[in-house]
């Protein structure tokens, strides 16, 4: 009976932990729609889908598979200098991880993201890789990769702001596979919009690097 009493006890422990920690994890997802609507949403609109040419979607279910929380807050942190992205510095850690929180709710796919930013950095040829951004990416990203700014439909993939985040695994992963229902297409595989080798898309990430330089 003692023993009965114990394990009923601890039970009722366990599950009244589970509620707290249920409940803690609501109230910070709820406070992060909150800070997500009073700062966000202007820009990246009220269900975080983004707006073609003047905001990135935050919850694009590649995105949210390939990106680190650690990636996600410095990016709201730092801004994008020299794009339309501000610097959110003075939300402090905790709210901005509140937002954070809020955007994994949208996901849909397993976080790969320390997988993906452990891949190997890129080695390739520079000027073949400007030759395929040229060709390829300038079209959406801009002649200089400045995105929106250069009149484009993609984001500002050539500046220091999103270059010193951005691991080569994370680039190298967006290229690969693309974004879906945004126009951010594949860049490999036979039913690719162009079948680029992984060399070739190693050479376009060391021209990236060039030009944060």
């Amino acid at each position: 009976m003692m023993y009965r009493k114990i394990a009923i006890t601890g039970l009722l422990a366990l599950m009244a932990y589970s509620n707290c920690a249920i409940s803690g994890e609501s109230r910070t997802v709820k406070a992060g729609k909150k800070l997500y609507n009073q700062n966000c949403t202007f820009c990246h609109q009220a269900d975080a889908i983004g707006k073609v040419g003047f905001a990135p979607s935050l919850t694009n279910e590649e995105f949210l598979g390939t990106a680190s929380d650690k990636f996600i807050m410095g990016t709201i942190r730092d801004g994008r200098p020299g794009t339309g992205m501000p610097p959110f510095a003075h939300l402090g850690r905790k709210q901005v991880k509140s937002i954070i929180a809020y955007l994994r709710t949208f996901s849909k796919l397993p976080n790969r993201s320390a997988a993906i930013n452990a891949q190997p950095r890129a080695y390739g040829n520079a000027r073949l890789g400007k030759l395929w951004f040229d060709d390829i990416c300038s079209t959406c990203h801009g002649v200089n990769g400045d995105g929106y700014a250069a009149g484009g439909t993609g984001t500002a993939i050539g500046k220091a702001g999103f270059l010193n985040k951005a691991s080569d695994g994370f680039i190298r992963e967006t290229i690969k596979k693309g974004r879906s229902n945004t126009r951010m297409l594949g860049f490999s595989g036979p039913t690719a919009l162009a079948n680029l080798t992984d060399r070739e898309i190693d050479d376009i990430i060391v021209y990236l690097r060039q030009l944060a330089k």
